[in-house]
């Protein structure tokens, strides 16, 4: 089929990565929010945000492919984004051991250690926030990498959705059994984030970066 290519493949198998990796950060992160609370309400606000995120996810997703087609300036400012979301990967990849084991524990309704005490609208206001911000970053992810394969695109965000709804805690817990499969994932992204940053300055200065291989 003519849509398929080896370019629209590789980009479907980079999305694969980013959505497993970024559903999984996405859960840890909603995990040690939730660490703090009772278990009776860690619960509902570990509810509270995977349905946010699923629902953010589907939002963005409306939006976000329209927005990186406006012009250069918007990939530039996307291509940025994704950079600090590879800062906050790396911070998160060397969280303690102890902070993703707690993570780990309020999402299988475990007991929890030593995490501080929150009251339930505290932990439902910082899970939001996160799942806000964390969405936005997975969607231009998909957005960044599926290029102009719309196709591809498409597929990327129905898994990074379906992930986040169904998915997300086993995930987390791979991760956190098997480090290495985030740090390929980050690796991924910070390539996505180069390439919508050339991509945006080629739209706005043709020419300046026709020299690069992953340009055009």
């Amino acid at each position: 089929m003519d849509f398929i290519t080896a370019e629209s493949m590789t980009a479907l198998l980079q999305i694969i990565m980013i959505d497993l990796v970024l559903a999984g950060d996405n859960a840890i992160v909603i995990g040690l929010a939730a660490a703090g609370l009772p278990k009776d309400q860690r619960t509902k606000a570990i509810l509270v945000g995977i349905i946010a995120a699923t629902v953010l996810r589907i939002i963005f997703a409306a939006i976000t492919n329209q927005l990186l087609s406006l012009g250069g300036g918007l990939l530039i400012g996307g291509g940025l984004l994704l950079l600090y979301v590879c800062w906050k990967m790396w911070r998160e990849l060397r969280t303690s051991h102890h902070d993703l084991e707690n993570a780990d524990h309020a999402l299988h309704g475990e007991p929890v250690v030593g995490a501080p005490r929150k009251t339930f609208a505290q932990a439902a206001w910082q899970i939001v926030i996160a799942d806000v911000s964390m969405s936005l970053d997975n969607v231009l992810a998909v957005a960044g990498a599926a290029g102009e394969h719309t196709w591809v695109l498409i597929v990327g965000l129905v898994l990074s959705i379906g992930l986040m709804g169904l998915a997300a805690n086993y995930i987390a817990a791979l991760l956190q059994k098997h480090r290495w499969i985030a740090y390929v994932g980050l690796v991924i992204i910070f390539y996505v984030a180069l390439k919508m940053l050339v991509d945006g300055s080629e739209a706005l200065w043709p020419g300046s970066f026709a020299w690069l291989p992953f340009h055009g």
